[in-house]
């Protein structure tokens, strides 16, 4: 633990990881920063450089959407949710899959615990189940997803990571962007789907609409910075703390997701979510979440200032 404060470790760890590491090159190139695949990378390195922002981050859905053919081309009952994007942040799917492809999701989430070919990590999440699984990957890759997805996104998207929880995560509200950060900002989306119906006992998934409009919360904003060769030293309790603070500071208000088995939730990167605590001891809220990240965009991960690892199976 004593090692893990200080960026030299993650050098020498990143060093090993070039083919992983190099899909941020060209970009530290084009935004001019003189950085190895292996550097330390922080919101910091980016001050004064000019940040581009997303379509739909600069221009309303509302507007936008409609001039795009591949528009047409979405279920007409999603699309109502979709125009709202800009101004809420999020958009919801109902009813997106079938009762018996969830049941397919469920049962292979089942044989990969069964198998050992997935497990828990210390915070009750299943990581990556895709790099094990074919159909949860192609679930990820929905065609209608994937084009919903890279609208809203204004360019090309590509699946990075998912998320299987059995039971409530019960997690303080934060922005993703703290951990699958992107330089420019917002160049991450994420999907979360319900594998059962939820409702206010077990935990379910809660969000601020409008919050992707907040400054990005990055290591300066709560003093978590360090020093040229040294992490910050804050929690990451410091952070959800400031999270809550500039929350207590609008006139936000959250919302909770009661989902139906098949609905999908898709957020923004900077949309303010977490889980509501668990009321019902024992009770589960099976659920999926999947990220993706830009093609164009630096990716790393703001509090350890370390360089996304890409896998090359899930790029493929």
């Amino acid at each position: 633990m004593f090692l893990k404060k200080y960026k030299i470790t993650y050098k020498l760890y990143n060093f090993f990881k070039k083919n992983e590491l190099s899909h941020n090159l060209p970009f530290y190139e084009k935004y001019g920063l003189k950085k190895k695949y292996y550097s330390s990378v922080s919101s910091l390195d980016f001050q004064g450089v000019d940040s581009p922002l997303n379509l739909l981050d600069k221009n309303n859905s509302r507007e936008e959407l409609p001039k795009h053919s591949e528009f047409n081309l979405v279920d007409e009952r999603f699309k109502e949710s979709l125009l709202s994007w800009s101004d809420n942040g999020y958009a919801i799917l109902d009813n997106f899959f079938e009762n018996d492809e969830i049941d397919s999701f469920n049962k292979e989430i089942d044989d990969l615990l069964d198998s050992k070919k997935a497990k828990f990590n210390a915070a009750n999440k299943i990581m990556f189940a895709i790099h094990s699984s074919e159909k949860l990957k192609n679930a990820g890759n929905n065609e209608q997803i994937m084009r919903i997805l890279n609208l809203l996104m204004g360019k090309k998207i590509s699946l990075f990571q998912s998320i299987n929880f059995i039971e409530g995560s019960q997690q303080r509200t934060h922005s993703d962007s703290i951990h699958m950060t992107t330089f420019p900002y917002g160049n991450l989306i994420a999907i979360w789907v319900a594998l059962e119906d939820i409702d206010e006992n077990c935990g379910p998934l809660h969000y601020y609409p409008g919050s992707h409009k907040l400054p990005y919360i990055m290591n300066d904003d709560y003093e978590n910075v360090g020093t040229k060769y040294k992490l910050g030293n804050k929690s990451y309790s410091a952070y959800e703390d400031q999270v809550e603070k500039v929350l207590s500071e609008t006139d936000l208000h959250k919302k909770t997701f009661t989902a139906k088995k098949g609905d999908v939730l898709i957020w923004h990167a900077n949309l303010l979510h977490g889980g509501n605590k668990v009321i019902e001891e024992g009770s589960t809220r099976k659920s999926m979440v999947f990220h993706y990240y830009t093609d164009d965009a630096i990716c790393y991960h703001e509090i350890t200032q370390r360089p996304t690892l890409k896998p090359k199976k899930i790029l493929a």
